[in-house]
């Protein structure tokens, strides 16, 4: 996306006042930047549409290192 530093706060700001015991939110994002300042509880790593591998904020950061490549070259389980 094309959001600045600034605009990326107010969006994360935003999307935190959804954010309570009453309610759930699934973010579809490969923007790193959005998801340092929410530090999500879950973040599922999806390829051909299948959830490949779950984990917790760490997983995100990972993401935004070594970037997809190490699991598009692992093969989706079958019948998963």
């Amino acid at each position: 996306s094309g959001l600045d530093v600034d605009a990326v706060q107010k969006v994360a700001q935003g999307i935190r006042r959804l954010l309570c015991s009453e309610n759930a939110l699934l973010l579809v994002t490969h923007y790193q930047a959005l998801m340092t300042p929410l530090k999500p509880q879950y973040v599922h790593v999806m390829v051909d549409g299948r959830i490949v591998q779950t984990g917790d904020y760490n997983l995100a950061l990972r993401l935004g290192k070594e970037g997809f490549a190490s699991w598009l070259d692992k093969p989706t389980p079958k019948g998963s």
